[in-house]
């Protein structure tokens, strides 16, 4: 997000100085002839008509028109708690990558047989131009990739040449037939195909057996496996410092996290279950032949692996030559036993000696003698099982459990599921974690989680330079407060947004809505600053003295000057709205990131033209209140202060303990304790206020 970043300062940077040296040039320059006032100019009179109706509803049923703004607020509690949350929204990149995985004792030629056969089902799908299956890995530590793991790159065709599915609309058979056509041109029950519902066929018909399958993208896969070392969305490290207790707590952890909603497979990367050959030596027998055990290696090696005798130059290219046993004498355990071991010299007597150790014959020792002995006899060779491949990560042994999770499940609610479904099981003790061992949570999660952790610093310090410009501007933090309320009439359009759109929180909505902060605080900024201007004019001349006076001020500066402040958030929307049917590329990302700035600002014109006036009219009265206080000397007046006061550290000590709860994991009991406390001592000094109000109004009144 840096280019961003970086490209809407210098754009801001820059119409910011162009604001303030060549607009007013060109508008001496160009602004000539009669001019006639904006009372005058139709647009305006048609937006007055319309609007000014309820601007004095609003300001003359204040207690409604603020009920109105708190249920929008509560509106969008419920929805919130619904979002899902993300680390970055799924950018497509036109392929797939199927990543499936077995168990690791397979052989070479399954393994060859099952990748044919999964290539085939992949291909069969028309939307599929071509399938390339790799399996196995290059000799390089870059590409760790055991026989157990296939990658295939799905590459697939444009989108308008994907199938329809039929979709059941609610007009079918419920409506007269002569409307079915319009109905269906705006709803149509033949819709294309997503590239979820093309993932959801392939796995369906890829259930092999021993297979798990994991669907992701080549880009970013690659990005995944730097960063994290995981392919999936989500992955589980189990630390330890035994493979095979490593292996017990991860496959419990795979079979509990079956059973949670929304896992589409889950595999553990077994530690131990791969197969080798062991030749272990018999020191006994190769004593009894005067061999050494290097005789025995240097023989396994060149025979069953092979020994490089030369180098063969064609061209630029240089390719080594091995030579070892042809594949027949080297297949299978019997074969391996019958590897020939050359005999040192003058051992042949003893070769042909018998089982119990007596010499043969002196007279035909020399003719009957063999010049070799089978590998068996000088060695155990067996099958046995061992791990595939070791992962250590901390200074500790570490396995992988691999989860892949439906698209209508987002990483952070299905990890807080999974997370509590394992804490069930430790605590049923179906799932027991001995002591030095531990499990972390991985993949995009981590990623999320870091994240979170950021914006926890960047959202307050963006409200924070907010809040001390807005200072600037006013010199009075009331009017930074009242500024800022647009900024949660913002947010319920946002957050509205978001669910309709379907999307979830991530890092590019993220970042739409500390954009979206800024915008909110501008929309105030110009309302306020209009009805400032009507407000003092009025006061220099002596004409604010009742709450009338105040409301007419503030009509005239609300209405008189609604012209700018819909041009200002329909210039903002005619640059976001586009990007919400951006396709291609990139598009998911862009959407995201507009997406909250568009529902924001509708929501913010519409509360803050409404809300704000109101909210500013009577804290304006209640100026007036205490300026007459002031005026007569009334010592009720230093109460109503004190109670201010007092509510200003309340709200202080709120947002402390709000902030206590965001940045510390355990906070300690007296803080819960206060913060009740604060809430009690809250509620009472907002009873007490009004009670001091009513009185102080009936002294001036009836002094």
């Amino acid at each position: 997000f840096k280019p961003l970043a970086y490209t809407k300062t210098f754009v801001m940077l820059s119409a910011a100085l162009l604001s303030v040296t060549v607009a007013p040039a060109l508008r001496d320059y160009l602004i000539r002839g009669k001019i006639f006032s904006e009372a005058r100019h139709p647009v305006s009179r048609a937006i007055r008509k319309v609007y000014e109706p309820f601007v004095h509803v609003a300001l003359h049923n204040p207690k409604t028109t603020v009920l109105i703004g708190v249920m929008a607020l509560v509106s969008a509690l419920p929805i919130a708690q619904r979002l899902g949350s993300e680390f970055m929204p799924p950018l497509d990149e036109g392929d797939l990558l199927y990543m499936p995985t077995t168990f690791p004792n397979i052989s070479i030629e399954e393994a060859r047989q099952q990748l044919r056969r999964q290539d085939a089902v992949l291909r069969s799908f028309p939307e599929v131009t071509s399938v390339l299956g790799k399996i196995g890995r290059a000799d390089t530590p870059t590409d760790p990739a055991p026989l157990s793991m296939v990658e295939t790159v799905v590459q697939l065709k444009p989108r308008s040449e994907w199938r329809t599915k039929y979709v059941r609309r609610w007009y079918v058979g419920s409506t007269p037939e002569f409307m079915r056509p319009l109905l269906n041109w705006l709803q149509p029950e033949f819709v294309p195909m997503t590239r979820e519902d093309l993932i959801q066929e392939m796995n369906a018909r890829l259930q092999l057996p021993g297979w798990t399958n994991a669907f992701t993208q080549p880009i970013r896969n690659r990005v995944d496996m730097l960063t994290t070392g995981i392919r999936t969305p989500i992955g589980i490290k189990v630390y330890g410092t035994d493979l095979a207790e490593i292996e017990r707590v991860g496959t419990s952890i795979e079979r509990i996290l079956h059973e949670v909603p929304g896992t589409r497979s889950v595999l553990f990367e077994r530690s131990v279950g791969g197969l080798y050959v062991d030749v272990v030596p018999n020191r006994e027998s190769l004593a009894r032949y005067g061999l050494q055990v290097e005789a025995v290696n240097e023989v396994v090696e060149s025979a069953l692996g092979g020994l490089p005798i030369t180098t063969t130059v064609e061209g630029r290219n240089r390719f080594t030559v091995n030579v070892r046993y042809a594949q027949d004498f080297r297949t299978s355990l019997d074969a391996v036993r019958d590897v020939m071991i050359p005999l040192p010299p003058g051992m042949a007597t003893a070769a042909s000696s018998g089982m119990n150790g007596e010499p043969a014959a002196p007279s035909t020792a020399s003719v009957a003698a063999p010049a070799q002995i089978p590998l068996g006899t000088l060695a155990d060779v067996r099958v046995a099982s061992g791990p595939p491949m070791i992962r250590d990560e901390a200074g500790l042994l570490v396995g992988y459990v691999y989860v892949d999770i439906e698209a209508d499940r987002d990483v952070g609610s299905y990890v807080d599921d999974a997370k509590a479904a394992v804490e069930r099981a430790r605590g049923a003790g179906s799932l027991t974690i001995p002591s030095g061992y531990y499990i972390k949570w991985t993949g995009q999660y981590e990623l999320l989680a870091d994240m979170e952790a950021r914006m926890k610093l960047l959202i307050p310090i963006a409200l924070l330079i907010t809040i001390v410009l807005l200072y600037l501007q006013f010199k009075n933090f009331t009017e930074v407060l009242i500024v800022l309320l647009s900024v949660p009439f913002a947010l319920v359009g946002s957050v509205w947004a978001l669910w309709l759109l379907g999307y979830n929180l991530s890092t590019a909505v993220w970042v739409g809505v500390i954009a979206l902060v800024g915008l909110a605080a501008q929309t105030g900024v110009v309302m306020i600053v209009y009805i400032d201007h009507a407000y003092e004019r009025r006061f220099r001349v002596g004409k604010i003295n009742t709450l009338e006076d105040i409301i007419e001020a503030h009509s005239e500066g609300t209405i008189q000057r609604v012209r700018p402040k819909l041009m200002t958030v329909s210039t903002m929307l005619i640059g976001l709205v586009p990007l919400l049917w951006a396709q291609g590329s990139g598009a998911d990302v862009m959407k995201r990131i507009a997406a909250p700035m568009v529902g924001g600002l509708v929501t913010s014109a519409f509360l803050t033209l409404e809300i704000i006036p109101v909210i500013y009219t009577y804290w304006r009265n209640e100026q007036l209140l205490w300026r007459r206080l002031d005026e007569r000397a009334f010592p009720i007046l230093q109460w109503l202060q004190r109670d201010v006061i007092a509510l200003k550290i309340a709200a202080a000590l709120a947002l402390g303990w709000v902030a206590t709860k965001l940045y510390v994991e355990s906070p300690p009991p007296w803080v819960h304790s206060a913060a009740v406390a604060v809430v009690v001592a809250s509620v009472a000094l907002l009873i007490a206020y009004p009670v001091l109000r009513h009185r102080a109004r009936r002294l001036l009144e009836h002094p």
